[in-house]
């Protein structure tokens, strides 16, 4: 089986890969992650794991194995919402986010053999209306500050979703069915290695 290495420092990706155990090593691989002038959401993330999936591989020079990277975009009216800069940008996000259904997009690329290849999974995501003070409760908790969105499903702000239509794998960063379809095709399989 190939070499994975995961082009993201994020530590939810490296748990979704170990959820379907493969195997993987963390490698850095920085890239500019400024959305360009009228880039499309989907067009955006698109490009983010495509460009962290090769500059992974051009770090690994001659040496076997394949780099997934992966994006992950909140997009409410259009508009991406990325990592809050700080509070007031958090809870602004989040109370944009209150009562609404939003998109969250998360692109997956793998490159390897001379080739890369990328997908990107669109899930709609739906909150109740919050009520007064929690916003500000639960920026205080510090889990929302690294995350796109101002918030993580798979933590405190759980309590805010009233429906979820797509892949919940994908709203966490890492679409699980769609990435076990990419590593396929380059000879990496889920669950490790079976006996015939």
């Amino acid at each position: 089986m190939a070499t994975l290495y995961l082009a993201s420092a994020s530590p939810r990706r490296r748990e979704l890969l170990a959820q379907i155990a493969v195997p993987c090593t963390v490698i850095a691989a920085a890239i500019d992650e400024t959305p360009l002038t009228d880039e499309a959401p989907a067009a955006y993330v698109e490009r983010l794991a495509r460009g962290k999936a090769l500059a992974g591989r051009a770090t690994l020079g001659a040496a076997d194995g394949c780099v997934l990277g992966a994006d992950t975009a909140v997009v409410l009216d259009g508009r991406i919402l990325g990592k809050p800069r700080d509070r007031a940008d958090g809870l602004a996000m989040l109370q944009a986010l209150s009562g609404r259904t939003h998109d969250v997009l998360t692109a997956v690329a793998v490159a390897g053999e001379g080739r890369c290849v990328a997908r990107v999974v669109r899930s709609r995501v739906s909150f109740r209306a919050l009520r007064p003070g929690e916003a500000e409760a639960y920026w205080d908790t510090g889990e929302p500050r690294d995350k796109a969105g101002g918030y993580g499903i798979q933590g405190l702000a759980a309590v805010f979703v009233l429906g979820l239509e797509g892949s919940y794998s994908a709203v966490v960063g890492l679409p699980l069915c769609e990435t076990a379809e990419l590593l396929a095709d380059f000879g990496i399989r889920c669950w490790g290695p079976t006996s015939a």
